[in-house]
């Protein structure tokens, strides 16, 4: 099953707007824990997820984000994602720079230049 990561921000908005709307605990459910966000609905009508939202509003921004990718996201933090991607990212184009030298060189032709060069592209995507 694959599972979008989730944002502390987005996490803090839902919480905090539990306190204003009719209905609590769309936080937990966008958090995945459904079996707290139906106890909130449930007990919507008693002031007790208003004041839980607010807390666990507060709670999220007060963690760091490496904090709450350990609680929600499963430990993967978007920065090691992110570095990953630029890695690989990089490789790439220094592998098109050195494909772009060669055949300037004259030691591929326009045509295989061409086709490696799909190669590395496809890779990114």
């Amino acid at each position: 099953m694959l599972t979008k990561r989730k944002s502390r921000s987005v996490a803090a908005v839902l919480a905090f707007s539990g306190t204003l709307a009719p209905i609590s605990g769309l936080h937990k459910f966008y958090l995945g824990q459904r079996l707290w966000g139906i106890l909130y609905v449930l007990l919507s009508w008693t002031p007790i997820p208003k004041v839980a939202s607010a807390i666990e509003g507060v709670w999220y921004l007060a963690q760091n984000e490496e904090a709450f990718d350990q609680n929600f996201n499963l430990g993967k933090s978007a920065t090691k994602n992110s570095q990953k991607v630029s890695n690989q990212v990089g490789a790439i184009a220094d592998a098109m720079r050195e494909l772009d030298a060669l055949r300037q060189d004259g030691l591929i032709s326009e045509y295989e230049f061409e086709q490696k060069r799909r190669q590395l592209l496809d890779q990114i995507s």
